[in-house]
């Protein structure tokens, strides 16, 4: 029979499951090590303005997810105020409303930011040319500066370069110096650019800088080379480029802050530095996945919590499948090891062995006795049950009473299974005598400590609850040893005689 579904199965698995991984890793920035550190900035807009009695209404412009930046969460304080967020062409805005206000107000705004990796250019509306008229002689001047700037440059990203140097100190001619008498730099430089023939745009942007308190948005200058492509310049040195920490907040050419009913107002930020662990940062993200992003973080904390041991099982059975295929151990029942790994996660690995093997002694010389009154399994079995939780309850009250408080988490085993296992070694017990006993019991011992070892490892807990991708691949790594029909290594023992012969 063609082997070829089967490895096509395992091979769709592997592909899928590193896939999603990875799609995870580069698109939600979820970090592959549980230590990483991201750092989130913390900024604080304040609208201050002068009620006149009227109805207000308030639009502020709003930063979005940018090259470099993501948002995480967003608060407001506006008592009395109605508050919408707004989205158009022209980019994101809060909108506060009130039917009447009167003299000083004070309207709150806070965003977390994460620092991200994502480089990625991001979309800007393409500004038509605007139509630009000078009265003389501003026209005159305006003309020879664009001449100057056009004859020393080669495309839109040149001439912008060129034509804010000519505005510089050294270089400024007297058509520039009368120019600035008039207007503004940077809607000077916008209206030549325009003029030009070169699409541009005035943007607003924050500087973010550790532990600053009102500040206030500076301009810079969007040059466009087609619809797609764009740069940043700084109109006062002509650097091109979005520097580190620069927060574009308003790119859509409209006035950052518009306030309807009232006067004097003005909106200051204020803004803090902290780093974060990077699970913790993407947290409120994760939260909102979509279906290829599908996350367990969606879920309610309780429910996160009990998923985040029910994903580490499939880790526990890699580990046995391993030692019972490839290695040849032997151990009572096939997946015990695992649920006595998991007692151990919650117990502590020592107190969690001690525990195990009292239970599971005092429970076998219990057992022995009931083999003497030659009960029905089912009736066996169950005063088994009952006699394991007195024990536990029995160890539970001594612990206390001594003041071992970590032997109250013996409670966390699993009753029914040791009560199975203390039956089936007390079966074998009978049937094959305490040699095969003490492998078996040996054999689920060490297959334990081993699964616990590696369900327990940070790195291991980090993966498997973050990245469900990791699920698929370790379904195929068991499928390809569920394939193995090879020596397990005990069994090389038998050839010992040949090797010495």
């Amino acid at each position: 029979m063609s082997r070829l579904p089967f490895y096509f199965i395992v091979g769709l698995l592997m592909v899928l499951g590193i896939a999603l991984s990875v799609h995870r890793h580069i698109q939600m920035e979820v970090p592959w090590t549980p230590g990483e550190q991201r750092q989130i900035w913390e900024v604080e807009a304040i609208v201050d303005f002068t009620a006149l009695g009227d109805p207000v209404r308030v639009d502020l412009a709003l930063p979005a997810n940018q090259r470099g930046f993501r948002i995480l969460t967003e608060n407001t304080a506006s008592p009395g105020y109605g508050l919408s967020f707004l989205q158009d062409e022209t980019g994101r805005r809060g909108q506060w409303s009130i039917r009447e206000a009167s003299g000083s107000q004070q309207l709150y705004y806070s965003v977390r930011i994460q620092v991200t990796e994502d480089r990625r250019k991001q979309q800007l509306p393409f500004p038509p040319l605007a139509e630009v008229s000078w009265e003389r002689p501003y026209d005159t001047a305006a003309s020879q500066v664009i001449e100057r700037a056009w004859t020393r440059s080669a495309d839109a990203y040149t001439f912008t370069r060129e034509l804010i140097r000519d505005f510089d100190d050294d270089r400024q001619g007297e058509n520039a110096r009368l120019l600035l008498t008039q207007f503004d730099r940077t809607s000077l430089l916008v209206r030549l650019l325009n003029q030009a023939g070169v699409h541009a745009r005035e943007v607003s942007a924050l500087q973010l800088e550790d532990g600053r308190r009102r500040q206030a948005l500076s301009s810079w200058i969007v040059v466009f080379a087609d619809e797609e492509n764009w740069a940043l310049f700084n109109p006062r040195t002509a650097e091109q480029g979005q520097p580190e920490n620069l927060l574009l907040w308003e790119s859509g050419g409209r006035a950052v802050l518009e306030v309807q009913g009232g006067t004097n107002s003005r909106v200051t930020f204020s803004m803090l530095s902290r780093n974060q662990p990077a699970a913790a940062a993407v947290r409120s993200q994760l939260a909102d996945d979509t279906l290829l992003n599908f996350s367990i973080h969606s879920l309610p904390l309780e429910e996160q919590a009990l998923f985040q041991t029910i994903l580490l099982i499939p880790i526990g059975a890699l580990v046995v499948v391993l030692l019972r295929v490839m290695i040849g151990v032997k151990t009572s029942g096939t997946f015990m090891p695992v649920l006595i790994a998991l007692a151990f996660i919650q117990t502590s690995l020592s107190t969690g062995l001690i525990g195990f093997l009292l239970v599971v002694a005092v429970g076998l010389v219990i057992r022995n006795y009931l083999s003497y009154l030659n009960l029905l399994l089912v009736a066996r079995v169950s005063a088994v049950i009952i006699t394991v939780i007195a024990i536990i309850s029995i160890f539970s009250v001594i612990s206390y009473r001594v003041g071992l408080n970590a032997g109250l988490t013996i409670t966390f085993f699993p009753m029914i299974i040791l009560a199975w296992t203390i039956e089936r070694m007390s079966i074998l017990w009978e049937e094959e005598g305490p040699k095969e006993v003490l492998i078996q019991g040996g054999g689920s011992l060490i297959t334990a400590v081993l699964a616990y070892l590696a369900m327990n490892n940070p790195w291991i807990r980090h993966l498997t609850f973050n990245f469900l991708g990791i699920q698929l691949i370790i379904m195929a790594f068991i499928l390809l040893l569920g394939n193995y029909t090879g020596y397990r290594l005990l069994e090389l023992r038998r050839f010992k005689p040949v090797t010495e012969d």
